[in-house]
């Protein structure tokens, strides 16, 4: 028998989105799947984000996506005010969604699975290897793919995660 994804993402090989039998069609699909729910929490998150140039957020769950272990948006450092401390691009001074949220999720659990609004760019893809992630779901590509192959090179999956974005609203 053919495996095929719950989600009909072809991409998403997590375990818990794979099913053995028949490819199932868009009716099958009656509510938004997990996959998605956490993607839209990652966006809730990029509203409170202080950073001018880009609101980004970021989910963190255990491997079966039951719990949430960390959650993060960019913006200024903690009692700093909520703006950026300079204009220039990239170097605004902003700490990264995914930097915020690694800090406040356990280090040693293995297989984290994270959700975010941007991809990540390279310290954070280098810092998401470090912190024991093994999936990364994202929305918008960065305007730098680097990161995308930092994850490819330490064999993370990153998946383009966009199919469910405009239904259940």
């Amino acid at each position: 028998m053919a495996i095929f994804s719950k989600d009909l993402v072809p991409e998403n090989d997590h375990p818990l989105n794979l099913i053995e039998g028949e490819e199932l069609d868009e009716a099958s699909v009656t509510r938004p799947p997990i996959f998605e729910v956490y993607m839209r929490m990652a966006e809730e998150l990029a509203k409170r984000s202080t950073c001018a140039r880009l609101s980004v957020g970021t989910v963190i769950t255990d491997r079966n996506l039951e719990n949430v272990v960390a959650i993060g948006y960019n913006g200024n450092a903690r009692r700093f005010p909520n703006e950026c401390d300079g204009p220039t691009p990239g170097a605004c001074g902003c700490i990264h969604s995914e930097q915020n949220a690694l800090v406040k999720a356990p280090g040693g659990m293995p297989d984290k699975v994270v959700f975010v609004t941007a991809s990540p760019c390279v310290t954070c893809a280098k810092l998401l290897i470090q912190g024991n992630v093994s999936y990364v779901f994202f929305r918008e590509a960065y305007r730098d793919p680097a990161g995308l192959q930092v994850l490819e090179q330490a064999g993370i999956q990153a998946v383009h995660y966009v199919r469910w974005m405009r239904d259940w609203r």
